[in-house]
């Protein structure tokens, strides 16, 4: 079954950086597009970052110029660089693959605090 690990996440002051990497297994890894997600408190979860199988990106305006979506097809991973980070930020981020039926499978997700 589809499986989503993420790490990476914790506490950083204003204008630091922090990479979350999300390890997938479960399904042939590079025939799907991934991303990450985030949701803070009082909040819906939304879109950050999306990368398809063949390496193309998106950003949500937020974040454009600030983070960076990658993927090692090898180690079937997907990480989110996160840089110039904003207390806006924090948040609950959640690393997903879009399952080509119009629906999403989710990992648990890693808290990202920026204070």
């Amino acid at each position: 079954h589809v499986q989503l690990v993420e790490s990476g996440g914790g506490s950083v002051q204003t204008g630091g950086s922090l990479r979350l990497s999300c390890e997938a297994s479960g399904f042939t890894y590079n025939r799907y597009s991934m991303g990450w997600f985030c949701q803070a408190p009082g909040k819906e979860r939304e879109g950050v970052a999306a990368i398809d199988s063949d390496g193309r990106t998106s950003y949500v305006d937020s974040v454009k110029g600030r983070f960076t979506i990658s993927r090692d097809i090898a180690k079937n991973t997907v990480d989110l660089q996160m840089r110039q980070l904003k207390s806006e930020d924090t948040a609950l981020y959640y690393c997903a693959r879009f399952n080509g039926m119009g629906g999403l499978d989710w990992g648990q997700g890693t808290q990202v605090t920026v204070s």
